[in-house]
């Protein structure tokens, strides 16, 4: 490739490569290039579909290039669910797991091959995944982070080998990280479950505080319930009335009263006969 025929352009590239290739290959050659042959068929379909196109497949990784940003993360979003999907579908004891990292950088174009470090990063990216997970670069993070309905974890500067440091991050969705197995779907609740659950702040319904206090001085004793009734009516008053207090004259006088009543109420039958 000599300099006058170098060509440059800005892409997304998305790599992809099997966790522990090479100790799945030693349990069982056959069996895991089927399903490597398998799994490739659907991610060529997935970038297909995203407007992507597969740039190269050497030995186990996959490296795809994208026009749009949005697009290359979508597509490795559902590259996740498509290969968690087959492995629910089929499971196997060693199942296979892809990680996948995301660039958007410059490349050096030669015919359909890509070079430089906008592959290199992403190459990179890709081995601080976990199994089944999704780091993107923060060049891509700037573009997405606010157009797709999923989460973003800063994983900060990570050392990369013959790369300087730069800022990652990987996806979630629904509060959990890609690499626990899948991107799960949010579960909705039910429209029975929607009508039961509070809404905070809704000025349409009573509010969960006023129906404790009812709760609490429905279980109290008519007189004692009475009495704090009036009392917290008297506290009002005084507070929207007057800047001087006084409440707590006739409040303290009501308590008194009732606590007095309570008390002679509930003295043994034998001590009330010995004062007859």
């Amino acid at each position: 490739m000599t300099d006058d025929k170098v060509k440059r352009r800005l892409t997304t590239v998305l790599c992809a490569d099997v966790y522990g290739y090479s100790r799945l290959m030693e349990a069982d050659e056959t069996g895991t290039l089927e399903t490597l042959r398998r799994y490739r068929t659907a991610i060529a379909r997935l970038v297909e579909r995203h407007d992507g196109r597969i740039v190269n497949t050497w030995g186990d990784a996959v490296i795809a290039e994208f026009a749009s940003v949005v697009e290359a993360v979508q597509c490795a979003v559902e590259i996740q669910q498509e290969i968690s999907q087959q492995d629910s579908d089929v499971p196997q004891a060693n199942p296979m797991r892809f990680r996948i990292g995301i660039n958007l950088g410059d490349v050096m174009v030669d015919g359909s091959d890509i070079y430089g470090d906008g592959v290199n990063i992403a190459s990179r990216l890709q081995e601080l995944a976990e199994p089944g997970g999704v780091v993107i670069s923060s060049s891509v993070y700037d573009q997405v982070h606010n157009k797709l309905s999923v989460g973003f974890d800063c994983l900060g500067q990570r050392p990369m080998k013959n790369i300087a440091p730069l800022t990652s991050y990987r996806l979630t969705l629904g509060g959990r990280t890609a690499g626990q197995g899948s991107f799960p779907i949010e579960e909705s609740p039910t429209p029975r479950e929607t009508a039961r659950a509070p809404r905070i702040g809704d000025r349409h319904e009573p509010s969960s505080w006023t129906q404790v206090v009812l709760d609490w001085l429905a279980k109290l004793p008519r007189p004692v319930a009475a009495a704090l009734t009036v009392s917290a009516f008297l506290i009002l008053i005084n507070v929207f009335t007057s800047h001087k207090i006084w409440f707590h004259w006739p409040v303290a006088a009501i308590l008194f009263g009732v606590i007095l009543r309570t008390a002679l109420r509930d003295r043994p039958e034998s001590d009330r006969k010995g004062e007859r």
